[in-house]
């Protein structure tokens, strides 16, 4: 199940990212049997998406938690277009992210500690103000 998180102390001890509020963030967890086992954190800024930070406990890798979390808010926002960067290094999320749409447009020099990224995108065809 997928559902807004208020209380921000249990994620952030589950990564080491570190979630902080603001007015345009929001997250979401995907809960088994009541427990946080993955969680999407991104920002809304009116039409335009933002993932900032997505992670899954290691036990639930590859069970479909991320690609759920994605999809849930691609299906539930009339947006323009979602944005996000990963490690270039990174292929299994980058092939997680082509799986959904996501194309690359970009490179961040050196935005990992040294290790480019990719800024990545998908838009909504089907969009409308």
């Amino acid at each position: 199940m997928i559902k807004g998180i208020k209380h921000i102390n249990y994620i952030n001890n589950l990564s080491d990212y570190k979630v902080t509020l603001n007015p345009f963030n929001v997250i979401i967890g995907y809960y088994i049997d009541n427990v946080v086992v993955g969680f999407l954190d991104y920002s809304v800024m009116y039409e335009k998406i933002e993932i900032n930070y997505i992670f899954v406990i290691d036990k639930y890798r590859r069970k479909k938690v991320a690609y759920n979390l994605l999809k849930y808010i691609m299906d539930n926002y009339n947006f323009e277009n979602i944005t996000l960067e990963v490690n270039i290094n990174n292929i299994s999320a980058i092939n997680l992210y082509k799986k959904l749409g996501f194309k690359i447009v970009g490179i961040r020099k050196k935005y990992y500690n040294g290790i480019d990224g990719y800024l990545m995108e998908v838009k909504n065809d089907n969009f409308s103000n």
